[in-house]
């Protein structure tokens, strides 16, 4: 087995927030860090590989997993976004980038005996083909395409475009996460099923699609569903994030369905609290003999 269950690689992000009702707060947050926490909740030992600024290394603390798991690289700047929630359930949102940390490159990515690459990126450019082809010639990798689709203007206004090299890139993801706007954005398709069709045809081997009431999971064979069963929404931010690092590291010893179940009601849970995951597998065992049992 390998020494770390997976390498999680991605930008921190200091997210100022505002909601409905025009209630501002800060929060560090970003992919890395609700991925490893996740993953580490459910007794996972995962290795985060980051980039922040030389001013910005408190962020580091915003971190559950151990000190000795999280690498650190200089960046001459870090990842800032402002996100405006424009309803309660924090479905629609207006977001733009304030500052863009530097890309990662196969140069940055330690020697390490990991079992996946999970590529967390925040936003077009973060990396690209230069570092997924190489990093599919080690062990699988999970992408979630977030960062091949939002894009930042100069002015910092944020928008939603098709990834130019998806042909050529999704031979070599294993594991492909969209949400469902994302998903009909690449292939056209507003339908969740067919849109996994067209992305699993396209060369990736397990598909997930988030969407606010399910996960789906789709292997080439067979549709894979979930519900969604969070009893409150303040924890929502970081919900995509939490899903695929607890399905992803649990699919290195468990069934499809039994990912999917651990990875759903671990989001569930997630959503009811801000921040980063810091329960227990315990906490999710319960939760699923409460509400999906």
């Amino acid at each position: 087995m390998a020494e770390y269950s997976s390498m999680i690689i991605g930008h921190t992000t200091l997210d100022t927030n505002t909601d409905h009702l025009g209630n501002t707060v800060k929060i560090v947050g970003g992919a890395v860090i609700y991925s490893s926490a996740a993953a580490h909740a459910l007794g996972h030992r995962v290795l985060a590989v980051t980039k922040v600024a030389e001013k910005d290394k408190d962020r580091l603390d915003c971190f559950t997993i151990p000190k000795e798991d999280i690498i650190c690289l200089p960046s001459e700047k870090s990842t800032d976004m402002v996100n405006i929630y424009h309803t309660a359930d924090k479905e629609r949102r207006t977001c733009s980038c304030l500052s863009k940390g530097d890309p990662f490159t196969i140069a940055d990515i330690p020697e390490a005996d990991v079992a996946i690459y999970h590529l967390a990126g925040l936003i077009y450019g973060d990396f690209g083909k230069d570092l997924i082809v190489p990093l599919a010639g080690k062990a699988p990798v999970a992408l979630d395409v977030q960062a091949m689709l939002r894009h930042a203007r100069d002015d910092g206004s944020m928008f939603f475009e098709d990834w130019s090299e998806k042909l050529e890139c999704l031979p070599y993801v294993t594991y492909l996460k969209t949400d469902a706007a994302e998903a009909e954005i690449m292939t056209g398709c507003s339908d969740r099923k067919e849109a996994a069709k067209h992305l699993y045809s396209w060369g990736a081997r397990e598909i997930m699609i988030t969407h606010n009431t399910e996960v789906l999971i789709y292997d080439g064979r067979e549709f894979y569903t979930c519900p969604i069963k969070a009893r409150n929404l303040s924890g929502r931010t970081g919900r995509g994030d939490t899903t695929f690092a607890s399905y992803i590291n649990e699919r290195l010893t468990h069934t499809i369905p039994e990912a999917l179940l651990t990875a759903t009601a671990t989001v569930s849970l997630k959503m009811e609290t801000p921040g980063p995951f810091k329960g227990t597998r315990e906490d999710i065992e319960n939760y699923i003999k409460e509400l999906y049992r």
